[in-house]
């Protein structure tokens, strides 16, 4: 585990963020002899960012399914009106 001086993480910023990267933390220590742990904060992931799916379809074809869905719940409401 690295230990940095305060003055020394101060000139080295840069550094010692590449450090705390690579290592997964970097302590710094003041003059009073408190010690700090930088740590690199983890991404999270969205769950709804998923890769798509090429289906080989145009975006006319879509359009058609999503009208086809709408008629047949059209047609379906009125049966049931009926």
């Amino acid at each position: 585990m690295i230990v940095y001086s305060y003055s020394k993480a101060k000139q080295n910023l840069a550094l010692v963020l590449e450090q705390a990267v690579k290592e997964g933390e970097v302590r710094i220590k003041d003059k009073n002899g408190q010690i700090f742990v930088i740590k690199p904060e983890l991404k999270a992931d969205s769950p709804l960012d998923v890769k798509g799916v090429d289906l080989n379809i145009t975006t006319a074809e879509i359009i058609q399914f999503i009208h086809e869905g709408r008629n047949r719940i059209t047609t379906m409401s009125s049966l049931d009106k009926g």
